[in-house]
Order: structure tokens, then C-alpha cells, then sequence
């Protein structure tokens, strides 16, 4: 598996939210995107990058306010990263099968027809995702090019609060990608897929704490240790 983007697969990424490949059944199991013939199955990695950047601003961010947005969002990631290497191994898997636990017990993952999700990098410390993984590729599968849209998205990332705010690792992909397909799913009138991100406990921060810019996508919703967190209306509903 590999941790970290080429700029050539930020740019597959992005274009990829056009043409999403997915296993479809009960449940579809997919991410953009390395080549396919990288991997015995046909699912897309996706693991977060730490290396490659997209700078993304908008008329309506002062440079200067974005800069200091920057450089709050470097701290708060310096702080998590080094909170995430320190935390108790023990832990860390007792949090990873809970969080685990609940996504597959969820309606709205058992509800869903097709989804994306990424596949955890231990390099990265992400919440693991290996027994959802398991789950969705015991089932029969059909592999296709996505005319459909997509129900669900599981999403990593180093913080969040309870707002929906989300912190990546930097790169700026997840937010663009999202945002791409989004923009997709409004032109052909599709329902907005929910977006769920998995957390550890010490990455949910106090309220204030992710500073955004106009570009930054929040999340619908949370699954920690402690369980589900709705943010958004459309989260309520399908909790």
C-alpha cells in the first residue's frame, strides 16, 4: 500500500470525481485513485497525503487571513501528529474495533447501495478500516464505471470538532475531490452523498480550534469511540 501522493495522482484524483469506480451490491466499496492493476481487487487506495500540496483560495479570502489560517492549521497538526504517534498501542485497537464496530452496525452503512471509502495507512496513523473493508468484499460484487451516484463517503483526516469542521494532512485532495463531486452530483441532480469521518477520541477538538478557509469541506457527521455525531440535518435524518 502506499502512503504518500506523486502530484500526477492528485491530478488523477481529481478528475476521478467524474468517473468513480465501484463494487456494487448491498454495500460499494470504492476510493481514487492508483492504478487498479496495483491491487489485487478492483478498489481504488486512497490513503491521505502528507507531501504533495493543492493551494486552493478564493477571491473572497483576504491572503493575509489565509496565511494565518495556514499556519494555525500547521500547528494544530503538529500537535495531532505527535499525539497520534504517542497514543497507547492498547488503545488504539481497542478504539479502532469500537469505531469499526458501529460503522457496521450503522443504518445508514448497511442502508447504503454505493459508497467510497479510504483504506487505512498504519504509517498515517489512520483509524482503521480494515474489517469494513472485509465486510464490504465478502459480499458478491459487480465491478462497473460510475453513472450512479455515490451514497456514502468515509472520510480520514487529523482533527475534528463537533461542528463538522475536518483537518486534513495538507494536500488539500479530500476537500477537492469532494467539492468536484458535489458540484457533480448538484448538475445531475443527485442526492448529496453523507459524509462520515472516522475519528479517535483525541482527535475531536474544542469548537474554534480548525481554523477554514471558504474551500474546506465539513463533514455530516462523526463515529468515534463513543459513537455516532450528527452535524447536519441530513445526518439526523439517516442517523
Amino acid at each position: 500500500m502506499f502512503c504518500h501522493y506523486t502530484a500526477r495522482a492528485g491530478r488523477q484524483m481529481i478528475s476521478s470525481a467524474k468517473q468513480v469506480v465501484m463494487l456494487t451490491q448491498a454495500s460499494t466499496l470504492a476510493s481514487p485513485p492508483t492504478p487498479l492493476s496495483s491491487h489485487p481487487t478492483n478498489v481504488r487506495l486512497v490513503p491521505e497525503p502528507n507531501r504533495s500540496f493543492v493551494t486552493m483560495t478564493t477571491n473572497n479570502d483576504d491572503p493575509h487571513e489565509v496565511d494565518a489560517i495556514f499556519q494555525r492549521k500547521h500547528s494544530l497538526r503538529s500537535k495531532l501528529r505527535k499525539d497520534l504517534k504517542n497514543m497507547d498501542p492498547i488503545r488504539r485497537s481497542e478504539e479502532d474495533n469500537a469505531i469499526q464496530s458501529i460503522v457496521l452496525e450503522a443504518p445508514w452503512f448497511k442502508a447504503s447501495k454505493s459508497l467510497c471509502a479510504y483504506i487505512s495507512c498504519a504509517a498515517l496513523r489512520e483509524v482503521d478500516t480494515s474489517r469494513i473493508v472485509s465486510q464490504v468484499l465478502s459480499k458478491p460484487t459487480q465491478v462497473m464505471e460510475a453513472s450512479n451516484p455515490v451514497d456514502l463517503f468515509i472520510l480520514p483526516g487529523l482533527a475534528f470538532d463537533r461542528s463538522g469542521r475536518r483537518l486534513g494532512r495538507s494536500g488539500g485532495y479530500y476537500d477537492l475531490f469532494l467539492k468536484k463531486y458535489q458540484e457533480l452530483a448538484k448538475q445531475r441532480k443527485w442526492k448529496q452523498p453523507l459524509l462520515v469521518a472516522l475519528s479517535y477520541s483525541l482527535q475531536i477538538v474544542d469548537e474554534g480550534a480548525i481554523a477554514v478557509t471558504s474551500n474546506d469541506i465539513s463533514v455530516d457527521a462523526l463515529v468515534s469511540p463513543a459513537g455516532f455525531i450528527p452535524m447536519s440535518p441530513a445526518a439526523l435524518d439517516r442517523g
